[in-house]
């Protein structure tokens, strides 16, 4: 499957539905990917927007860390996972958000699609530009994490 990237503007309707960005839609049909799965995001005030093939490999890969009889973990897989809608696009290109998670993420009509590479990133716009570093600090972040050598890299022969 390609990439999402990008960053697109929108408005929803009084309904809830939006027109999935053309560039986004193009990636679902060329992958053969129908249905979507949405769900708040677990560190933000986002919505994420999964394919349903990689909503699939998250919940397998989470399910896979995880010991089934331990009761802590069943109830963080459950939490995850428990608060998710089916999605499909109309023949228009239009999904329908539910009013309950377009007030999760604090989106009234304006909303802000984000490709994050296998998922879309749903956004309140002023919410979106909230949680963006300074232009400082991304540099140094970005810095930091790409100067430093992967766990699983080798050492440099001497």
């Amino acid at each position: 499957m390609d990439a999402f990237i990008g960053t697109i503007n929108a408005k929803t309707d009084v309904k809830g539905r939006v027109f999935v960005p053309a560039s986004f839609r193009k990636i679902l049909q060329s992958s053969g990917e129908a249905h979507l799965v949405l769900r708040k995001d677990v560190y933000q005030d986002c919505l994420i927007l999964y394919p349903e093939k990689v909503w699939k490999e998250e919940l397998n890969r989470l399910r896979a860390r995880l010991n089934e009889w331990d009761e802590e973990e069943q109830h963080l897989f459950r939490q995850f996972s428990w608060l998710v809608e089916s999605l499909d696009l109309d023949s228009n290109g239009r999904i329908l958000i539910p009013k309950k998670y377009l007030q999760m993420a604090r989106i009234s009509n304006a909303i802000c699609f984000v490709g994050m590479n296998t998922t879309i990133e749903l956004w309140n716009p002023d919410q979106l530009a909230e949680s963006m570093l300074s232009a400082e600090d991304l540099k140094s972040r970005v810095k930091k994490l790409l100067s430093s050598k992967p766990a699983n890299e080798k050492p440099d022969k001497l």
